[in-house]
This record gives structure tokens, sequence and C-alpha cells, in this order.
């Protein structure tokens, strides 16, 4: 059983997959993070994300854990590629 809700753990899988593009591949992804390919594949497929793999992808990423938690990494609209996050109409206001 996780200590994180399931909304938590959705967001944190949303970070895996945009680092995942970012650092190229799920490798260098899970070596980067230092889990195991055992452990990155059964996350990836909806299993359950540990509060420690929270932690170690927000290192990753620069930002904070609750930033990864609530979702606000990467932000929406943010390319996975380039990291570019175009501006919407209510940002401009």
């Amino acid at each position: 059983m996780s200590d994180l809700t399931a909304k938590e753990q959705a967001s944190v899988r949303i970070a895996l997959r945009f680092l995942r593009t970012r650092c190229g591949t799920w490798e260098a992804l899970w070596k980067a993070l230092r889990f195991s390919k055992a452990t990155m594949r059964r996350t990836i497929d909806g299993g359950e994300v540990s509060a420690s793999m929270a932690v170690r992808v927000a290192r990753l990423a620069g930002v904070g854990v609750d930033d990864v938690l609530t979702g606000r990494y990467p932000l929406p609209g943010t390319c996975p590629h380039c990291g570019h996050r175009a501006e919407t109409a209510e940002a401009a206001e």
C-alpha cells in the first residue's frame, strides 16, 4: 500500500513520462533515478508509486516534491521534447 493518493501517483507517472523524454530512454531514466528496470516498468504500467520515487523524481527534475505530487510538474501544455510551454489566453490576461 502506497503512502500516496491515486491522484498523486498519477502525477508522478506523468512526471516520469516527461523525464523519460528528456532523458532519451527509459534505461537512462531508471539509471538516473537509481531504480531497477522492473520497478520502473511496474510503476509505469500502473503499479504502486512509492514516496521515495516521488522524491527522486522531484530531485532529478529540480523541483519540489509538492510540484510533482500536485501535477504542477510538468506544467500542462509543456512540450516533452523541448520544455517550451505555449502561452494561453488565460495566462496573458
